[in-house]
């Protein structure tokens, strides 16, 4: 232990790290293999022991004694007793119950359990017993419910290693184009760090920091059959055109399953909403799943795995014999189901910060405004009277952020500027206003391709969007973004957002918020942005003003 370290832990399993400290890099590589970042402003980071933090370390092989050696390495004052106590009793657990393939049975497997107290409690368990029939040192499990055995003992404190089997799926030969792009090293990290842990697990790296790069490479490295699930129809779409462009996969290869074709190959791309959907006599009584689930599948990708819907949750716990990648610049979920993601996806297995991401220039460095805008006269009474469930829509159509939009794309005549909110009039006027084309879910598949290719192509230099452009749409030069409105406090779509104008540019890119000053809107703008501002970002806060137009700006910490 050093006193002059440049960590204290604190004993509600914080810890809390100087950045000015010349141990802070060593430090940091040190936290990262066993903590996750809450915070990250300019001179103290914070850290967290949680449990799912010390399981994902558990899942690499780290032991406890090891996280104690490093914490001990690096702080300034003493790890408090009752922390280190409490590390070794969360570390001890992953592992207690184990899953191994059956010797003479495919159709079960053995959960191993170590501890007798353990094997009694989970006996005694009312979702979990009945699932269990007792052998010597533990229990048997039908196949069938593999991950749901996963998800009910890590619900109750005991993750479970799963060891048992995966399926090798169809062999399917996958290339790069070497002539096309060269991978980051952080991405060849991110898929050796996949692949070493068995093929099962999640890569968090920042929007426009190339997921989608490391899933080729993923599929290059294991050469098998592969479905990729996303967001949306034009995710879908997207990764197909990366897919043919940068690995040495044709058109034939490589299917869309959505809409009416629903084609199969040997690279299958389908959205969540379709899986989602109930229908049909199969096992799952989920049409388009059952019909997918009986491919050769080698390999599951998850994009945007911290969008996973209920429904496919249940759904992926019948893909467990299955090799899964899940992928997502952030593993936030405001359901707190963040526990379902590491027990039927798996473990997180490789991660960046954002911030150092944009050091490295790998994403755009960014600017957060977030532009505080009066109640119109008018709306006034109609929002003191209203219920709470609908006053976020009177704060986010309010019409006075259309002369705040006017004078931003004034401000920024010269750029490429994307427009996004939640509720469609204020889009449509914002459209009229900035004579650009709006996109939302009533737009057609074919309308919307062609607004974004007029985008791409530099035809148009603004464009709306509704929901639809939270996620994965290749936008690449677009360098300004401004919010009319938000989905309530979702973090997730405030990080979404902003990574829509992270790709790397020169001269980086400008977030704005707008917000509805002294409304529910306001409060719920603090939750949206605490993502971003534990990331490291800063907004800076412009109070404005129709009677003078005059703004006055200050920082937000």
């Amino acid at each position: 232990m050093s006193s002059e370290g440049p960590a204290i832990v604190q004993g509600d399993r914080s810890v809390l790290l100087e950045v000015d400290h010349p141990g802070y890099e060593d430090a940091r590589a040190i936290l990262a293999r066993f903590a996750e970042i809450e915070k990250s402003p300019e001179h103290v980071h914070t850290y967290r022991l949680s449990d799912l933090a010390l399981w994902n370390a558990a899942a690499a092989g780290i032991s406890a004694e090891t996280i104690l050696g490093g914490l001990r390495s690096i702080v300034r004052f003493p790890v408090p007793a009752h922390v280190e106590h409490e590390i070794r009793d969360v570390v001890s657990r992953h592992g207690i119950c184990s899953l191994h393939d059956h010797p003479s049975d495919a159709a079960v497997l053995r959960l191993a359990v170590r501890e007798r107290f353990v094997r009694e409690r989970l006996a005694g368990e009312k979702k979990v017993g009945p699932l269990l029939r007792s052998c010597p040192d533990g229990f048997l499990v039908e196949l069938a419910h593999r991950g749901l055995i996963k998800q009910a003992l890590l619900k109750i404190g005991y993750p479970v290693d799963d060891r048992a089997g995966l399926v090798s799926g169809d062999p399917l030969p996958v290339s790069l184009r070497g002539d096309v792009f060269t991978p980051y090293p952080y991405q060849e990290r991110a898929v050796q760090a996949f692949v070493d842990a068995g093929s099962h697990g999640v890569v968090v790296l920042a929007c426009g920091a190339g997921k989608t790069v490391v899933a080729m490479m993923s599929m290059a490295e294991l050469g098998v059959r592969t479905l990729v699930l996303t967001s949306g129809r034009e995710a879908s779409v997207q990764w197909r055109r990366e897919l043919i462009a940068k690995t040495s996969l044709g058109e034939p290869d490589v299917a869309i399953y959505h809409g009416k074709e629903k084609a199969v190959g040997p690279v299958t791309i389908t959205t969540y909403s379709m899986l989602a959907r109930k229908g049909g006599s199969g096992p799952t009584q989920y049409l388009h799943f059952d019909r997918l689930a009986r491919e050769p599948w080698g390999l599951v990708v998850y994009d945007e795995v911290h969008l996973l819907p209920a429904p496919v949750f249940r759904l992926t716990a019948e893909l467990q014999a299955r090799r899964r990648l899940g992928l997502t610049a952030t593993l936030v979920r405001e359901d707190g189901r963040q526990g379902d993601v590491f027990a039927l996806i798996g473990p997180k297995r490789y991660d960046v910060p954002w911030r150092e991401l944009e050091k490295s220039g790998h994403i755009a460095s960014a600017t957060c405004f977030e532009m505080r805008v009066p109640l119109a006269e008018s709306l006034e009474l109609p929002y003191a009277h209203a219920e709470r469930r609908e006053q976020p829509r009177i704060a986010g159509e309010n019409p006075l952020k259309l002369s705040v939009l006017r004078e931003l794309a004034d401000r920024h005549a010269g750029d490429r500027v994307l427009v996004l909110g939640s509720y469609l009039e204020p889009l449509r006027a914002a459209g009229r206003l900035l004579d650009a084309a709006v996109v939302t879910g009533e737009t057609s598949h074919a309308e919307r391709e062609r607004a974004y290719a007029d985008f791409r192509s530099g035809r148009a230099r603004r464009l709306v969007l509704s929901r639809v452009g939270n996620f994965a749409i290749d936008l690449p030069d677009a360098n300004v973004l401004i919010q009319l409105s938000g989905t309530m406090g979702s973090r997730q779509e405030e990080a979404q957002r902003l990574g829509r104008v992270l790709r790397p540019k020169p001269g980086g890119a400008t977030f704005y918020t707008l917000v509805t000053r002294g409304t529910v809107e306001q409060e719920n703008a603090l939750h949206r942005q605490l993502f971003l501002t534990e990331q490291g970002y800063r907004y800076f806060i412009e109070d404005w003003s129709d009677d003078d137009g005059e703004a006055r700006q200050r920082t937000l910490h």
